[in-house]
């Protein structure tokens, strides 16, 4: 059975309503959630960016069940790997062994803030994995000395260790970082249902290991305001990865999506009260080979109908669909 997730979507809302909201969805029977991490929204109209690990923290202390995952941090250039490793250690801690860290090259949006030059996509992937090593060294314990091609830590200590490992999921969009993620993470992340990603990860070494996917969901009454509110909030995902990963600022995704139509944004985004749409949607991340889907509720000020709906209608339709074709969860 597909496990079945809610994103705390820190673009759109604030953070004591992230929390609230989180309580929520794990009272309407979540299977777990995930977090993002930006420090800007795509688009101004969303007009929020809280910073993801404080409200993390604050969530594994509002929560009990949840399991909690970054959905992702970039752990290259606003925040240097040791640091991330000390904060995942932490959540990990503070929510009981329910966390999950998620990773992934960025976006310029959110990295270019601490850094001279967005760098291009090849070396964005080495520093990725010089990353994700320090990480996983540091989580192991004992003091970690490593000098790479773009990361220097000397002597560097976690004091404070969960005893269990700590999943690391690597988030891919295609065959390179599929093969960077089969090699150095637990977990495969991805927002399309891209079956020949999921099978070049699978080759790659990931059999087996779990596969995370997100979909966006507009739900209103009125479906003329959930297509509405789609195209005003979630017309940035349009592009494609190539495009959201180079745009600096809320301004350029602002006039780069000026031309689309909520037409192109419902191509995307199920949109209106009915389940039948996003059980749709589901399934073809199902049939693609993905183990977790992770649904954005569309709209901060919709988040309590959205939740209510998924409670009584959503989630029951979704959980009949059938296991999986991809790793175990």
């Amino acid at each position: 059975m597909v496990a079945i997730g809610y994103t705390m979507m820190c673009e759109q809302t604030p953070p004591r309503q992230l929390v609230r909201d989180l309580q929520t969805a794990e009272d309407a029977g979540f299977d777990f959630s995930v977090i993002s991490d930006h420090h800007a929204p795509w688009l101004e109209e969303q007009g929020h960016s809280p910073y993801a690990w404080s409200v993390l923290g604050a969530a594994a202390q509002a929560t009990e069940r949840i399991p909690l995952m970054t959905f992702v941090t970039c752990p290259t250039m606003r925040y240097h790997p040791a640091v991330v490793a000390q904060k995942a250690a932490t959540v990990d801690l503070l929510s009981g062994g329910r966390f999950t860290l998620g990773l992934g090259a960025g976006e310029n949006l959110n990295e270019h803030v601490a850094i001279d030059a967005w760098p291009p996509a090849g070396r964005r992937h080495e520093m990725l994995v010089e990353s994700i090593e320090i990480i996983n060294e540091l989580l192991r314990g004992g003091y970690v000395t490593y000098e790479g091609d773009y990361f220097t830590v000397e002597s560097a200590r976690i004091w404070d260790l969960p005893e269990r490992d700590i999943p690391i999921g690597v988030a891919a969009s295609g065959p390179r970082s599929g093969r960077i993620a089969a090699e150095n993470g637990d977990a495969l992340i991805a927002v399309a249902p891209d079956a020949e990603l999921v099978e070049g990860f699978t080759e790659a070494g990931g059999a087996g290991k779990p596969v995370y996917g997100q979909l966006a969901v507009s739900y209103d009454t009125d479906v003329d305001a959930a297509r509405e509110r789609a195209h005003r909030l979630w017309r940035w995902a349009v592009a494609g990865w190539k495009v959201m990963a180079e745009l600096p600022s809320p301004v350029n995704f602002g006039a780069q999506t000026a031309t689309v139509r909520p037409d192109d944004v419902a191509d995307l985004v199920p949109c209106g009260p009915d389940v039948e749409p996003v059980v749709a949607a589901v399934r073809n991340f199902v049939e693609a080979g993905f183990t977790h889907v992770a649904l954005v509720g569309v709209g901060a000020d919709r988040q309590e109908e959205f939740l209510t709906w998924a409670d009584k209608e959503l989630l029951p339709a979704v959980r009949e669909l059938g296991p999986s074709g991809g790793g175990g969860a």
